[in-house]
């Protein structure tokens, strides 16, 4: 089947989707973007993903290059004509195209949207969340402002880089005081010896991710104890649990960090328990 992408007011094949050489997104990274996971063709926590899409469009002081309600119709038709059941979208926005220069465009010009989907295999999801996944801690050398989900993301790319070299699938960044900050494309959690959820505080140093939220959703639901507080790279080795969030996996147990194992080296039943309950408390809205 022909994948099929949403560029600028067009559905296009994905083969043959574009965009200018001088959008600033390729020029200067200078845009915004939100991945959402889509279940069982039900689109999840798509209300949170839109509010902070329009935060970050906020922050970086970009215009909304349509109403909310027409960009919900082009990602429900985006996914309808990729078949997308169970999977995800892509979904990019950008200053625009203009001649290169540091200083924003004229006013007027008008940013770039691309929407692309794709399905994905539970099964795989499934084999990481029995299994557990590796990780390495790497130093955060990131800009300051990393509560915006812009495209700008060489570090994290490095760093997912390096953690594969390693035999790892995430990598931690850990701050100048040796505090645990986020994977680099996840939140970290950890369970304390008293059975408490720790994950740092949002308000400075990570994203606030929308599965971060939804799971402290989960977590009062379940009656489980969450808090919002730094940890360092030793109380993490030390956890009975350690786990990862994202909005592509939900919940992923991390069994070894840097080769030393974590608890038993086995997933825990926390983590198990959050994800089973996730999609019973998360928003769902149908593609149809």
């Amino acid at each position: 089947m022909t994948r099929i992408a949403y560029v600028n007011g067009r559905y296009v094949r994905h083969a043959d989707a574009s965009v200018h050489i001088e959008d600033r997104g390729y020029q200067f990274a200078d845009g915004v973007y939100e991945v959402c996971e889509v279940r069982h063709a039900m689109i999840v926590d798509l209300t949170r993903h839109l509010d902070r899409l329009g935060r970050s469009l906020t922050e970086l002081r970009i215009d909304w290059s349509m109403h909310r309600s027409a960009l919900v119709m082009v990602i429900r038709e985006v996914l309808r004509r990729n078949r997308v059941r169970n999977g995800l979208f892509y979904l990019q926005v950008t200053r625009g195209v203009a001649k290169r220069d540091h200083v924003f465009p004229a006013k007027g010009t008008r940013p770039s949207v691309v929407v692309t989907a794709k399905s994905t295999d539970p099964g795989v999801i499934a084999a990481k969340n029995a299994n557990g996944i590796r990780a390495i801690t790497v130093p955060d050398n990131r800009w300051d402002r990393v509560d915006i989900k812009t495209v700008g993301l060489l570090s994290n790319a490095l760093a997912r880089q390096q953690a594969r070299e390693a035999g790892a699938q995430e990598a931690i960044y850990v701050d100048p005081d040796g505090l645990v900050t986020e994977g680099a494309a996840t939140n970290v959690w950890m369970v304390d010896a008293d059975g408490a959820i720790l994950t740092r505080p949002a308000e400075h140093g990570i994203l606030k991710g929308i599965t971060r939220s939804g799971l402290m959703d989960v977590a009062r639901a379940l009656e489980l104890t969450v808090r919002e507080e730094a940890f360092s790279v030793e109380k993490m080795m030390d956890a009975r649990e350690v786990f990862i969030t994202a909005a592509t996996s939900i919940c992923f147990p991390v069994i070894e960090i840097d080769g030393r194992t974590i608890a038993n080296g086995h997933p825990g039943g926390v983590s198990q328990k959050i994800r089973e309950a996730f999609f019973d408390v998360a928003e769902k809205t149908s593609i149809w």
